[in-house]
């Protein structure tokens, strides 16, 4: 007698899943990680305090952007959350009638913690460049990294590394200079 023929999972049942989860649907498979550290809260709060005064709101910097933290967004039948995403303002979809959201970002950021470390690098990077997403960013709390990509041709091409105390000038974002050392909690 072989296994029960596992089902796909929907969207409906990410509301099964406990308030301290986060969930998301890969390849089918819902997925549980738990909710985001202290950590990795902050290098979410400092990157967007960064990004958004400059991108978002036009304060000292080009403007035209619209980021969020933590959003539901739908590639094909996949649901994934990234810590961060944004999109230029033009291609950002302002209402919808489902949480998710149907357009893929310009920028997406995922911050690695030992719970989501391989879920971030080995399924969803590969999904966000199947889907088109044309810049990643991963960074890592734990040894205070950014490690910046580029998608061409399909593929993740490494367009910068930076650590600890960097002043950073990554794309899409050059325009101005981040200072990582904003980022982790000491």
């Amino acid at each position: 007698m072989g296994e029960p023929a596992k089902t796909k999972a929907e969207y409906d049942d990410l509301y099964t899943l406990p308030d301290n989860m986060v969930g998301e649907i890969i390849d089918g498979e819902l997925i549980a990680t738990p909710r985001p550290s202290r950590k990795h809260a902050r290098v979410a709060f400092s990157l967007s305090s960064e990004l958004g005064p400059p991108y978002d709101f036009g304060r000292g910097g080009p403007g035209g952007w619209v980021f969020l933290i933590g959003p539901e967004i739908k590639f094909a039948e996949n649901i994934l959350v990234p810590d961060l995403a944004g999109w230029k303002k033009g291609r950002f979809p302002v209402s919808e009638e489902h949480n998710w959201i149907s357009v893929t970002p310009d920028w997406v950021c995922e911050i690695l913690s030992a719970d989501t470390l391989r879920l971030d690098m080995m399924k969803k990077m590969p999904l966000y460049a199947r889907h088109g997403v044309p810049h990643l960013w991963l960074i890592d709390s734990a040894v205070k990294t950014l490690d910046v990509f580029r998608l061409e041709s399909k593929k993740w091409v490494v367009a910068g590394f930076f650590t600890e105390k960097d002043v950073v000038r990554a794309e899409p974002f050059q325009e101005i200079e981040i200072e990582l050392g904003h980022c982790w909690l000491e």
